[in-house]
């Protein structure tokens, strides 16, 4: 049996592997969009979590979480207290030896250090558009209407965001000891921000982060979040440079065969449903399994990896998912 690294990056690399690598992750905090700066006790929670589930699922791979520090607190609070888009041209970079950077690297470190030598770890990171309107009361709308006002100085916030996560992206990566970044982006949910729209103003800020973890050697994964049912339109982000893609096959009713054909031919993640009336929660083995082959006869084995939308309910027994393992031998 090779070992569980060599495992996960022949999948990554679209090579033929002796079993189908399975990923799941959770938030390990009470509620992860609070910030470590206001609780410092989320930060043990986060390490404590993450060494739970190692031990507990020895999994093939791990997404170590960012609980803490979704948003850098300056960079938020400028953009909460911005009264219009021509405002956002005063939002400046933090100095590279901020301290979110710097406790971001720790973290990641502290948890590669203990587990990071035998399965591949990928750091959790939010893309600028998504911490931006994760930031602002009325996110999505609020941004849909900055843009319509002034997109160049959407641009130019989203750059400066931009800049702050390339610096992080690296640094997790040659600092840290993460293999490669997991880089989370989502389509405005409004329909006002189209496809065109997305390409001119959101785009170049993403694919900045992903072209600098690339240019460290990172091994990254772009994350096309379905979070509470938000819809995506997949073919925004078929040509971002990320090595896997990992989408919400459920919620957008795209099969994992036909995610892989949108993201050309790259290896893909997923295929449960993360929610609590989902077969990987609430389905018996029996279920669970059935599921599993289902999914593997449907896309084959080459360039998949099972997995969920998005982060799985915090009180899932462990149990679930190795009978996903299971089935997938």
């Amino acid at each position: 049996m090779a070992d569980k690294r060599q495992l996960v990056l022949d999948a990554f690399n679209n090579k033929p592997t002796e079993r189908v690598p399975v990923g799941f992750w959770f938030h390990y905090t009470k509620d992860e969009l609070k910030s470590a700066y206001d609780l410092p006790e989320m930060r043990e929670q986060n390490l404590a979590g993450h060494k739970k589930f190692y031990e507990g699922f020895k999994p093939d791979f791990v997404k170590l979480m960012s609980d803490g520090y979704f948003f850098e607190p300056k960079t938020a609070a400028f953009l909460r207290s911005a009264k219009s888009a021509k405002d956002l041209y005063g939002l400046q970079p933090i100095a590279t030896d901020d301290s979110w950077l710097k406790d971001q690297v720790s973290l990641v470190k502290e948890l590669t250090s203990a587990f990071g030598k035998e399965i591949v770890t990928l750091y959790n990171i939010f893309a600028p558009a998504t911490a931006f309107k994760w930031s602002v009361e009325g996110g999505d709308k609020k941004l849909a209407a900055l843009i319509k006002e002034d997109k160049d100085a959407v641009i130019y916030a989203l750059g400066v965001i931009a800049q702050n996560t390339q610096i992080l992206a690296k640094a997790v990566i040659k600092e840290g000891g993460a293999d490669g970044i997991y880089l989370s982006v989502q389509s405005i949910q409004d329909a006002s921000v189209g496809p065109d729209t997305y390409a001119e103003v959101i785009s170049p800020a993403e694919i900045s982060i992903l072209t600098a973890a690339n240019s460290v050697g990172g091994v990254n994964v772009l994350h096309v979040c379905g979070y509470e049912g938000a819809k995506n339109n997949l073919s925004i982000f078929k040509n971002y440079p990320a090595k896997v893609i990992n989408f919400a096959s459920v919620v957008e009713g795209v099969s994992l065969k036909d995610g892989k054909e949108i993201f050309k031919g790259k290896a893909v993640i997923g295929g449960f449903a993360n929610i609590k009336d989902g077969v990987l929660y609430s389905g018996t083995k029996e279920e669970v399994q059935a599921e599993t082959k289902r999914l593997l006869a449907e896309a084959g084995k080459t360039g998949i990896i099972l997995g969920a939308d998005c982060t799985i309910p915090r009180d899932i027994d462990f149990e679930r998912l190795e009978w996903v393992r299971e089935a997938a031998k």
